[in-house]
């Protein structure tokens, strides 16, 4: 990858609708294993969360231009939210807070191997999306969703399809109406491995071909420490994940989607855009924090030309 893809990614627009939310992340020895139990934190900090919050934040940390699109209440955690957002160089043009609203918290507890537990209040907040400014669609690159707000995703996915620019599902766990509502509409589905076993069961190969026949384009699944699989023209590729020392997952998942999000907004095949997403995910999970350990393009591709 050259110059002239950073070119081309700086004049990419994502925009990225659904989840965000406020972290209060606790540093933990180990994690709870069941049971009544109280356990120390090392350490404790708060952070903007939310999976496509922080894939819009990959974006623009990857070079390039972002817009989140999504709902907070009008509270203090809203506000820092969408002052960390912008602060990230993300248009937060649609995000908007609620009066009366309340914002999604997540309590995220993270071990010393990295792995993480999650507890997360989902916010009150108003469903209808009919405030979206959709006629900004028409001069992004890719849009990206994920299923947290169903109704302003099918909105999104919509209008994208009238204007020819590709969609890129986030396919996380969610119920299975969700995903029968936004796949129709959806060209890149990449899926977590929980969300596509909740959603169609079965071996991957076998599960990829199911969510196939809704008339995606691509479909995948990302399997961590495994890599990544997914099916194109009747195909299964895999992609073997990067091999790094893993300090913290939280993000990851949501990297790897931004970063893909971006790199399919540019132009790049599949079999280009998972490794350079693939990539992003592994240096996120080498250094603390969900959006502190995003890497630079400058990284993203030092890393690749390094481990290819």
């Amino acid at each position: 990858m050259t110059d002239d893809l950073a070119a081309r990614l700086s004049a990419t627009r994502v925009i990225c609708l659904g989840h965000t939310a406020f972290d209060e992340i606790f540093q933990m020895e180990a994690l709870f294993t069941g049971g009544s139990q109280k356990l120390r934190s090392t350490h404790y900090h708060t952070v903007g969360g939310g999976m496509a919050a922080t894939a819009s934040v990959a974006v623009a940390k990857l070079g390039g231009r972002a817009a989140f699109w999504g709902r907070a209440g009008a509270d203090p955690a809203g506000e820092a939210m969408r002052g960390e957002l912008a602060e990230a160089g993300v248009d937060v043009g649609g995000l908007r807070l609620f009066e009366g609203g309340r914002s999604s918290i997540s309590a995220i507890l993270v071990d010393s191997a990295g792995e993480r537990q999650i507890a997360n209040f989902r916010g009150l907040l108003p469903e209808e999306a009919d405030w979206l400014p959709l006629e900004e669609v028409a001069r992004a690159s890719a849009v990206l969703a994920d299923p947290r707000w169903p109704t302003g995703a099918v909105a999104l996915f919509r209008e994208a399809r009238a204007q020819g620019v590709p969609t890129v599902l986030d396919g996380d766990v969610a119920d299975a109406e969700i995903f029968e509502a936004l796949l129709p509409l959806t060209d890149h589905a990449v899926f977590s491995e929980p969300g596509l076993a909740r959603f169609v069961g079965g071996a991957i190969p076998d599960g990829l071909a199911k969510v196939a026949r809704y008339g995606c384009r691509v479909v995948a699944v990302t399997c961590g420490a495994d890599g990544v699989t997914w099916l194109e023209d009747g195909a299964v590729q895999h992609r073997p994940a990067y091999k790094v020392d893993v300090v913290d997952t939280t993000g990851a998942g949501d990297v790897f989607h931004g970063a893909y999000a971006l790199a399919i907004g540019a132009g790049l095949a599949p079999a280009q855009a998972f490794p350079f997403a693939a990539a992003a995910a592994a240096l996120k999970c080498t250094r603390p924090g969900g959006r502190s350990g995003i890497p630079t393009l400058a990284d993203c591709l030092a890393f690749q030309r390094k481990n290819s």
